[in-house]
């Protein structure tokens, strides 16, 4: 099974993206209730550390990171630095108590997906958050340096995915998968849903006027904000010819129009960093409205991929520069 995603580098994936402050206090609310019924719902200590394959990834990995943050761990048996990672990642999952789930992915037997998430060599270590993938490092690295990398991560699965984590109970039965959380039904639920619905029926319009029908009665709605970010962006590189496109950029480095539309090619499909470089670079080319005009989609694009994406960071800084 192939990971979501991973073609857009986690970038447009409107599905997946819970309303930040909405989201965590609904999981928290499903979290705690669970805890007074008496852990309903909980899981063993043993089954936070899982032996992942291909035909169990879909289940495993990607249903289970909607929840919690599911890390992985490609090792092989023949690998020496694999025999020193692996056991600190299995004791900072019990150390965690549920914030995270290691999942452990032998290369030898599980090519395929060793392929799909671009792995060069191992130790390497992934995560998956809300079906979404991501490079947390590769090869060895000290417990200080993995815990602030876990923690970031789960701030990122709190604050933009509501996802805090599964309760642990030792007196649990191992191998009981976790209950999906129930949550209470938001005042904009079904307006997001048909919005999401619209996109997935490829009527881009229409998901653009279901964000905006959110937010013009709730201007603060991290979703929908989000959401209509994200639909618009897809409705502009809509219809484009992508060769023409970069010939023009190619041909006009400082025209600020030609440039955009190259870095929304760009960002849908994937490429970041050189969505970012090049209106960065368009930037110190140019003047006045054109230069605000590049400086504003960079904002936009920035919007789109998230603030707490370490791209992100680095680019706000190279903007700065590029602009005093």
């Amino acid at each position: 099974m192939q990971p979501r995603n991973m073609s857009m580098s986690g970038v447009v994936d409107l599905a997946a993206v819970k309303a930040a402050q909405e989201a965590k206090a609904k999981a928290e609310q499903a979290r705690a209730e669970a805890a007074r019924q008496g852990g309903g719902g909980a899981v063993s200590p043993t089954d936070l550390v899982i032996d992942v394959d291909e035909a169990g990834f879909e289940r495993d990995v990607l249903q289970l990171s909607t929840q919690v943050p599911v890390v992985i761990d490609f090792w092989a048996e023949w690998c020496e630095p694999c025999k020193q990672l692996s056991p600190l990642l299995e004791r900072l999952a019990l150390d965690y108590a549920g914030r995270f789930v290691l999942a452990r992915i032998d290369v030898d037997a599980n090519q395929m997906l060793m392929q799909q998430f671009g792995v060069q060599g191992i130790p390497a270590v992934f995560a998956v958050v809300a079906g979404q993938a991501l490079p947390l490092f590769q090869g060895t690295a000290g417990e200080a340096q993995i815990r602030q990398t876990l923690d970031q991560l789960i701030q990122v699965g709190e604050e933009r995915f509501g996802l805090t984590g599964l309760a642990v109970d030792p007196d649990a039965e191992p191998g009981v998968q976790p209950a999906a959380q129930q949550v209470p039904a938001g005042p904009y639920d079904a307006l997001l849903e048909a919005a999401v619905q619209a996109l997935d029926a490829g009527d881009l319009a229409g998901a653009v006027q279901a964000y905006k029908n959110v937010l013009s009665d709730d201007p603060g709605n991290t979703e929908a904000r989000l959401g209509l970010t994200q639909a618009e962006l897809l409705q502009r590189v809509q219809g484009l010819d992508p060769q023409r496109v970069r010939a023009e950029a190619a041909e006009r480095p400082a025209d600020a129009q030609a440039q955009i539309a190259a870095a929304d090619l760009d960002l849908v499909g994937g490429h970041v960093e050189d969505a970012f470089t090049r209106l960065i670079d368009t930037v110190r080319r140019t003047v006045g409205d054109d230069r605000d005009a590049v400086r504003l989609r960079l904002l936009d694009l920035f919007e789109v991929v998230g603030a707490d994406d370490p791209r992100v960071a680095a680019a706000r800084r190279s903007l700065a520069r590029a602009l005093f």
